[in-house]
């Protein structure tokens, strides 16, 4: 008779493309999250939180050849046959709320939410099926003021978690710019959208890889194709020279002030009613943006940002920081985006029938807190709690109590929780949670109401390098009275920066 197999144990590992965050990461996270949400409450924003769940419907994720949907999302059926989805991003979300709600929220809504999303997407180095976004929109605000206050939150909140003025920029531009500009170059034919979609379509793609390209290869793209180092060839646009002029015109409109890059754009896009307007309303945020303080130090008008083709309708922007780091190759090179948004009047149609004018910014939460880390602005070792260790088990209550008399004081405390027969795996154990303190009383000191302090982070460094005479001239475990123990430890932490 064959036997049994015994059941298999589960693999202990995260799925692909997830992780696990402990400790510090999480706090640190939550910190950084709080500044930012102090920052939009300041200027009105009120708090919403959403289900992880949306329907596929609301999300608007279905592939057109299959009934299911599309691989961009983590989807399921439910029993009654409806096709339910993770949250891809918070925008769609907020349509739904904006829509579902209409005639109980105020108008304009403005509200910012923190959270987790969900992709299902290859995932790779650094990319993650699963990742936190922090964002803030205003539904119902048709003028551009709104946007200028995104973009001018966005940088008092950049300050406000620790990135220094001068290590960010916030860049501001406007679809209906670009769209003008196609529309000069012949790519764009107001009255029929559909018309020229194919080489429209690639002169946008041609725009985004500007940065990775250069001008050589966005130029090939437009004309007749690009051919890259493998040998593979992208078909072009097929734009002349001319139209092309215009094109890589956009490209390289910025100029020294805000008022002279509106005017070189205006130029760009003479002919152009949508463009016109755009140059219009670019100029209208750099004014408001100057009345409020936000200098070109902080916020400016760069026809290089374009992001959303299919999505914005209007003003974009995009906040990049630009202090250098080192890849993993050893060169310098700048950081990069953390954060972008933009206008987007057409999302909200799709539950109303209705054009609700919105926009909005997302903050890569994990992207911000990479760059904190390179800047040294948090990612130190952190300080665990003052563990009060426990010499003798029929007096916990007794240690509870002191633990919760340093809570009182605002110090993070624990009782030791283990089995307390071994007093070294008590300070292994204080060791591995990084405590700055241990509290020890054993019942001699109990009998004259007393409490020894030993100072881990002090007896450290005394291990690691300090002569018999030093080891004697700095001692690292105090006795003091019990009624003393709390100034004693606030003393030490203070001189080990706390806990």
């Amino acid at each position: 008779m064959a036997k049994d197999k015994k059941p298999r144990r589960p693999r202990a590992e995260t799925p692909k493309g997830f992780r696990d965050y402990f400790g510090a990461e999480v706090t640190e996270r939550a910190q950084m999250l709080s500044q930012i949400a102090e920052v939009y409450r300041a200027h009105g924003f009120e708090a919403l939180e959403t289900s992880a769940v949306e329907t596929v419907e609301a999300l608007g994720k279905f592939l057109p050849d299959v009934d299911r949907p599309n691989e961009g999302v983590f989807a399921w059926q439910d029993e009654g046959g409806d096709w339910l989805a993770l949250r891809y991003d918070m925008t769609a979300p907020l349509a739904r709320v904006a829509a579902q709600f209409r005639n109980d929220l105020p108008s304009p809504y403005r509200r910012y939410t923190m959270g987790p999303v969900w992709r299902n997407e290859k995932p790779g180095p650094g990319r993650f099926r699963q990742f936190y976004q922090c964002d803030a929109d205003t539904v119902g605000a048709s003028s551009v003021a709104a946007d200028a206050e995104i973009c001018g939150m966005l940088a008092d909140a950049l300050e406000a978690v620790g990135i220094e003025r001068g290590d960010y920029i916030v860049r501001v531009n406007n679809r209906k710019v670009l769209n003008g500009v196609m529309e000069v170059a012949g790519v764009l034919d107001p009255t029929d959208p559909e018309k020229f979609a194919e080489e429209r379509g690639i002169v946008l793609r041609a725009i985004d890889k500007f940065d990775k390209f250069g001008e050589e290869g966005v130029r090939a793209l437009m004309g007749k194709g690009r051919m890259d180092a493998s040998g593979d060839f992208t078909k072009g646009a097929g734009l002349s020279d001319a139209q092309a002029d215009v094109v890589m015109g956009f490209m390289n409109a910025k100029r020294d002030t805000g008022a002279e890059t509106a005017a070189r754009l205006r130029e760009l896009v003479a002919g152009s009613d949508l463009g016109a307007q755009g140059v219009d309303e670019l100029e209208y945020i750099a004014q408001i943006l100057e009345a409020q303080g936000y200098g070109p130090d902080r916020i400016v008008i760069d026809p290089s940002v374009v992001r959303g083709l299919g999505y914005y309708t209007g003003p974009v922007f995009e906040a990049e920081l630009t202090f250098e780091i080192l890849d993993e190759k050893g060169r310098k090179r700048s950081f990069g985006s953390v954060a972008g948004g933009g206008r987007y009047d057409d999302l909200v149609k799709r539950f109303t029938g209705q054009e609700v004018p919105a926009t909005g910014v997302s903050i890569g939460v994990d992207r911000l807190l990479a760059a904190l880390r390179a800047k040294g602005r948090i990612g130190g070792e952190a300080a665990g709690p003052v563990v009060v260790t426990v010499m003798d088990r029929d007096r916990m209550g007794d240690y509870l109590a002191m633990a919760s008399e340093l809570r009182r004081a605002g110090i993070r405390a624990e009782v030791y929780l283990g089995n307390p027969k071994n007093f070294g795996n008590q300070l292994k154990y204080a060791d591995k949670r990084q405590s700055p303190v241990a509290v020890i009383q054993g019942a001699d000191e109990a009998e004259r109401g007393v409490v020894q302090i030993k100072d881990l982070v002090l007896g450290a460094k005394i291990a690691a390098s300090a002569s018999v005479e030093e080891w004697k001239s700095q001692p690292a475990q105090f006795e003091v009275p019990l009624a003393h123990m709390v100034a004693k430890v606030q003393e030490i932490l203070a001189r080990n920066g706390g806990n």
